[in-house]
């Protein structure tokens, strides 16, 4: 695309970000449309600096931006307006500047849950469970009761508090049954994770580099999985974890972050300029950037 001209700008906020595939995901759909547009990361080292930093996009002409860790609730006291699924868990990773007006937006619950579509009737009905006490947590609990109806939803945590800290003012606190992750090397929590038709691991274990002692949130050697059941790690590098490895060997199912990476992108894509993300093309440059193969199939 030729560089001469203006450009419409869009980027990612958050901190200590540089890692992001954002800025591969939607250049490569602004290139693929021949779209006159850039998205670039704004890192910002302070939670005081965020409202300086949308008030200056508002007077900058910047267009939209994505929202990551640590500020997806810092946001929120600064936009004008919060779409239903951006205002049920009070979190936004998407906003849109309409002519100076702000407006937030929540694209991780639907992203996460476009990759477990095709087994919907297996999850209706069904217990689910979720590792994990943070916005990304919460999005896929939202997530469930908004597409598949689950039973209820198990969240284990390391701690019960910070379960209840996560659902304070959630409407539909009485779906989720907070559970303490020790309790998986008890014979009852074995029992219950086993009993899940989707685990989901909603927490930063098994990412590439980090030094946790614990590779996997599932205990090694406790056949905890099982065929028949889906096994979803939000991690998305590596591509394929030390949890998705060991389900698969379980004979589960089993769903790689980057899913939910390009499912949420699209449909932030989608709500800033109206136009259908070329996802195929999207994913394929991803898997090449990261050194995997695109799967067959999916697009």
């Amino acid at each position: 695309m030729a560089t001469r001209g203006s450009r419409t700008v869009y980027g990612l906020i958050g901190r200590n970000v540089g890692y992001s595939w954002s800025p591969l995901i939607h250049n490569t759909a602004f290139e693929a449309l021949g779209m006159p547009c850039v998205y670039t990361i704004f890192d910002i080292a302070d939670p005081a600096l965020v409202g300086d930093a949308l008030r200056g996009a508002r007077a900058l002409g910047i267009q939209g931006f994505s929202v990551t860790i640590p500020y997806k609730k810092t946001v929120v006291p600064f936009l004008a307006e919060l779409s239903p699924e951006a205002e049920a868990i009070g979190a936004v990773n998407t906003i849109v500047n309409d002519n100076g007006r702000l407006a937030g937006h929540n694209t991780d619950i639907a992203g996460f849950a476009a990759p477990l579509m095709p087994w919907a009737d297996r999850i209706r009905g069904k217990r689910v469970c979720i590792f994990g006490n943070g916005g990304a947590a919460l999005a896929a609990v939202e997530a469930f009761r908004t597409f598949f109806r689950p039973s209820s939803v198990l969240l284990f945590v390391r701690e019960l508090k910070k379960a209840e800290e996560m659902l304070a003012g959630y409407e539909h606190r009485g779906l989720v049954v907070p559970c303490r992750t020790g309790d998986l090397d008890l014979p009852l929590g074995g029992q219950q994770l086993q009993e899940c038709s989707v685990i989901v691991n909603a927490t930063p274990i098994g990412t590439a580099g980090r030094k946790d002692p614990v590779r996997s949130i599932v205990p090694a050697g406790r056949e905890l999985f099982h065929p028949g059941q889906i096994v979803y790690d939000m991690v998305y590098n590596p591509l394929t974890t030390t949890l998705l490895d060991d389900a698969r060997a379980a004979g589960a199912e089993t769903v790689s972050g980057i899913e939910m990476l390009v499912a949420q992108a699209a449909q932030a894509f989608f709500i800033w300029t109206g136009k259908e993300m070329p996802v195929g093309t999207v994913r394929s440059v991803l898997m090449r950037e990261i050194g995997e193969p695109a799967p067959g199939g999916r697009g």
